[in-house]
């Protein structure tokens, strides 16, 4: 396995985990960011107010994007299999 190799398949498991966790991290980024913010405007210091609606969030749009998060690794997995036989 030459370096050319390894800095590829590094690069392209960095680019397929921002595929797969990008559209979650995102959007627990934004309703984190919009409930802090009310939090700020209302003064209420409570903790499970801001972990609730993330976790909500994040499992329905984690439903919803599975079929896009698993043609991604699917994609990537057989891109890795078609490099087996290259490798000496």
């Amino acid at each position: 396995m030459t370096e050319e190799m390894v800095v590829y398949l590094a690069r392209e498991s960095f680019y397929y985990v921002l595929l797969v966790a990008g559209p979650l991290l995102l959007l627990s980024l934004i309703v984190g960011l919009t409930i802090s913010i009310f939090q700020a405007a209302t003064s209420i210091s409570e903790q499970t107010l801001s972990f609730v609606p993330k976790l909500v969030v994040v499992f329905i749009v984690t439903v919803l994007v599975m079929p896009y998060m698993i043609q991604n690794l699917k994609t990537f997995t057989i891109e890795l299999f078609n490099l087996i036989p290259t490798l000496n």
